[in-house]
């Protein structure tokens, strides 16, 4: 009796383990996760430092990851009230970002793979994207066309926001990243 219970115990806590495992992997958080208002970002996933569940996020998404010496990158999967991104809903992404020598702001699924559009564009750089006379930037969400920076949702059911910051002086390290450093991400009208 006693080797059944032991048996049945390990195949519960197995199977408990691949599934807050899966459960982590498809949220994409791991253990260094750090948090700036909707972006998440994974300071640590380009050094020999990477925590297991991010390693084996990269691992699954095929992703290369920046170095430590090549800048951050950031995942947004809900707006800046915390609610989930969602196709029908248009958004605008504002503000700016800290200083960098390069940045881009790309529309991908929630795997991290480019989406599927009509006008086949992707994302932004910072060296094509629109700004107003201080500085800042507004780049429109949208299945339908926008004037000036616009990025469009395709017919995919579910994105998210992927903002990469090259070459920057930004260090997770000894800064704390607050969340009005990186871009707002605004909910508009939804159909």
């Amino acid at each position: 009796m006693t080797l059944i219970k032991f048996i049945l115990t390990v195949l519960v806590g197995t199977l408990l383990g691949f599934l807050i495992t899966a459960r982590v992997l498809d949220r994409g958080i791991g253990f260094d996760t750090a948090r700036a208002g909707p972006w998440l970002g994974q300071p640590k996933a380009g050094t020999m430092d990477i925590d297991p569940y991010a390693h084996a996020i990269i691992a699954r998404t095929a992703e290369l990851p920046l170095g430590s010496a090549e800048g951050l990158s950031f995942i947004a999967r809900t707006d800046s009230e915390d609610a989930p991104l969602r196709p029908e809903c248009d958004y605008t992404i504002s503000g700016t970002v800290p200083p960098t020598r390069y940045w881009t702001l790309t529309i991908v699924s929630p795997k991290g793979f480019l989406i599927s559009n009509q006008p086949q564009k992707f994302g932004f750089t910072s060296r094509e994207v629109v700004r107003a006379a201080d500085g800042t930037f507004a780049i429109d969400v949208s299945r339908q066309a926008r004037p000036g920076n616009w990025l469009p949702v395709g017919d995919t059911r579910r994105f998210a926001l992927m903002l990469r910051l090259y070459d920057t002086l930004l260090d997770f390290g000894t800064t704390k990243v607050e969340a009005a450093a990186l871009p707002k991400i605004q909910r508009g009208r939804c159909s």
